[in-house]
């Protein structure tokens, strides 16, 4: 008996035996890993760099444009909002933030065992069903995964997540980890930190947040594109009703404070306009490589755009250009300040943008360079040319009622845009002064020097010829347009100030003038009468061969205005002409525009008798082939440019009293030769002089030595 009690004790030995030696080897293990863990976690705490590095450690640029009335009006890259010290941070962020993310974050060392045990039992729950795992990781795990690693599922990551966040809460207290986190974590919409979610949802800073709006951007962060606000308002109260309830059960606010917050009053910021005004943004914000040289901080960029002009600039073009076409605007303040922009009509369809891209002809609105330059060679208003058959080079241009009116003065040439007489002022100064004249107001495009160009056969941009207005509305001093008045970081600290530069003069004072005199005639009584607004106006129209380009560029009251019309292909548009569509887009939108500027009065005050309006249509060659007959045979079209049928009058006896007798072109009677004694004669020149001559004293004999 006692053998065999021997015999099983034996075994029950070994077992203790290797029991022991399991459990020396676990231990062991444990130390092992323990200790692994420790030196891990201490070279991650001499790896980490100080708090100041980790706070200046954004992922990209933040942008926020704002309007001359300081609206936001666009916000581009990850949106990082002014940096908010844990103190400044209000007490219900921080307590929303713990309860819903992370509620034992204050008893933890940086890795919560008691979350990752229930992280592990979902994980084995949901093995096989192609379900998510449920996440494990504390608010110092994200801090690190936002700052030194990525969003990446993987067992590697997960360890060096894990070892990260027990440095980190070695090295630095649980406040500046939490500030940390709150400036830093993704709320969507691309803000980053709380300060800039606040900005983006709500309207204004961080520290001012409330409960109801605390626990709306708390909830965010479990997914940011699911409960965003602007996304969809009603799943982002949803949640931030669960985040409520949550800070309830963490102790964090009392059942009374639950019940009155209430998410209903929220007031959401509204959304900033995102189409006209793109044209402007993207044109105006690469300047900012040439102001500044910030490329990590947040920027408030200030500019000058208007956005009540801007509104009426994009309905003036919409309500205005041909069907099938497009149209672009640019309107400049008499510094050169972009008060609105229009590339196209609309941004979304095309963000081409046709004010500041597109090339396209000016045609006749090209002549302020040419007469530009003959008066600064010695011609004024009223000096006389002649309207008469010319040959340049082989080159012959015509008016556009092939007619000719022979003796006039240099205003009214320009008021009815005779081309006749700028191919003669143009050979007489020299195509190349005319095309220096252009380039010195800020024509940047090639410009060429046939004798063609006299009529706008160079390509160039509307901004650029909105400038050369503006700088002849200025008095002769140079106008460069410019978008951003200023530009600072998010704490207020300045960049970037704009200045205004007068010191260079384009031309005299005396011949800015004098083209303005002449614009101002074309406007009152030649062929942009269309442009009229009930105050001073200044301006030229430009209409290109066949149509298929419409200037008006003019300016009143301060603001300088270029509006184009045509189509992208640059086919033929019917009636596209500058003193029509072009020049009443141009009027819509000014009346808005100056409407709280006094009236202005221009140093001079021209009126000329309303005589033979006609487009200013640049023709090359020939007469007009509207028609083979006489004089009366001519295609009629209306003001879309389509034909009209013309009836011949009814011959019953009824109506034979109402027509008029066939007359022989011969004994036709000939229209008055429409001179400059014909002008003179109509305004009373003549008289005036007589006047004059009457009430001079006769001269006295002079006396003698």
């Amino acid at each position: 008996m006692a053998g065999s009690g021997k015999k099983k004790s034996a075994p029950r030995g070994r077992a203790k035996t290797w029991a022991l030696r399991g459990l020396k080897i676990g231990l062991a293990a444990a130390v092992a890993g323990l200790l692994a863990v420790v030196i891990a976690v201490v070279i991650a705490m001499q790896s980490l760099p100080d708090y100041d590095s980790l706070k200046s450690s954004p992922n990209g640029q933040m942008i926020r444009v704002h309007a001359a009335d300081g609206r936001v009006i666009v916000s581009l890259g990850p949106s990082f909002g002014q940096w908010l010290r844990y103190d400044q941070i209000p007490d219900v962020m921080v307590d929303a933030m713990v309860s819903t993310e992370d509620r034992r974050f204050y008893l933890h060392p940086g890795v919560d065992p008691i979350g990752m045990a229930r992280a592990a039992w979902v994980a084995v729950e949901r093995r096989g069903t192609g379900r998510r795992w449920q996440g494990a990781s504390t608010i110092t795990q994200q801090v690190t995964r936002n700052i030194f690693l990525n969003n990446s599922y993987s067992f590697g990551r997960k360890i060096r997540e894990m070892v990260l966040a027990l440095a980190l809460e070695r090295k630095f207290t649980k406040r500046q980890i939490l500030e940390l986190y709150l400036n830093k974590v993704y709320f969507g919409g691309g803000a980053y930190g709380i300060d800039a979610a606040s900005r983006k949802f709500f309207g204004h800073p961080a520290t001012s947040l409330d409960l109801p709006e605390a626990a709306i951007i708390a909830g965010l962060v479990k997914a940011p594109s699911s409960y965003s606000p602007t996304a969809d308002a009603d799943a982002a109260i949803g949640r931030a009703g669960v985040v409520l309830d949550l800070m309830q059960d963490n102790d964090a606010i009392s059942a009374s404070q639950r019940a009155a917050a209430d998410l209903g009053s929220v007031k959401m910021a509204p959304e900033p306009p995102q189409n006209s005004v793109r044209y402007f943004t993207d044109w105006a914000l690469p300047q900012l490589d040439l102001l500044i040289d910030e490329p990590n901080e947040p920027l408030e960029v200030y500019t000058t755009i208007d956005l009540g002009m801007q509104n009426a600039a994009t309905a003036a073009i919409k309500a205005n250009v041909p069907g099938g076409t497009q149209g672009a605007l640019v309107s400049l303040d008499r510094d050169g300040a972009v008060r609105a922009m229009v590339g196209g009509l609309d941004y979304v369809t095309s963000n081409y943008n046709r004010a500041t891209t597109a090339t396209r002809q000016p045609g006749s609105a090209w002549k302020i360079f040419v007469y530009m330059a003959a008066l600064e060679a010695g011609y004024t208003p009223d000096t006389g040319v002649t309207d008469e058959p010319v040959t340049i080079n082989g080159w012959s241009p015509r008016n556009a009622n092939g007619r000719f009116a022979g003796d006039i003065d240099v205003r009214t040439a320009f008021a009815y845009s005779i081309n006749t007489v700028a191919a003669k002022l143009g050979v007489e100064v020299g195509f190349p002064t005319v095309a220096d004249m252009a380039r010195r107001f800020g024509i940047t495009t090639p410009v060429n020097t046939h004798p063609s160009m006299v009529l706008g056969t160079s390509d160039v941009r509307l901004i650029d010829m909105t400038r050369a207005a503006a700088s002849i509305a200025r008095k002769g001093i140079a106008v460069t347009p410019y978008g951003i008045t200023k530009v600072t970081t998010a704490d207020g600290r300045m960049l970037y100030q704009h200045q205004d530069d007068t010191s260079r003069v384009l031309v005299a004072p005396w011949v800015a003038a004098g083209m303005t005199d002449l614009m101002q005639t074309a406007v009152s009584t030649g062929t942009g009468k269309a442009a009229q607004i009930g105050r001073p106006v200044a301006g030229k129209t430009g209409t290109t061969t066949s149509n298929k380009d419409g200037y008006f560029l003019g300016f009143s009251s301060g603001i300088t205005t270029g509006v184009w019309m045509g189509r992208d292909d640059a086919r033929t548009v019917g009636g596209l002409q500058g003193g029509r569509a072009p020049a009443r887009a141009f009027a819509d939108y000014m009346k808005v525009a100056v409407s709280k500027r006094p009236v202005e009065q221009f140093e001079t005050q021209v009126t000329l008798p309303e005589w033979q309006l006609e487009p200013d249509e640049e023709a090359y060659y020939g007469s007009p082939d509207n028609g083979t007959g006489g004089a009366d045979s001519g295609m009629m079209v209306d003001e879309n440019g389509l034909p009209i049928q013309r009836q011949r009058p009814s011959s019953s006896g009824e109506e034979a009293e109402d027509q008029q007798m066939e007359v022989d072109p011969e004994d036709r009677p000939q229209p008055p030769r429409i001179d400059q004694q014909w002008i003179d004669n109509v305004l009373g020149r003549d008289r005036q002089r007589q006047q004059q001559q009457q009430q001079q004293p006769s001269p006295r004999p002079s006396a003698n030595p």
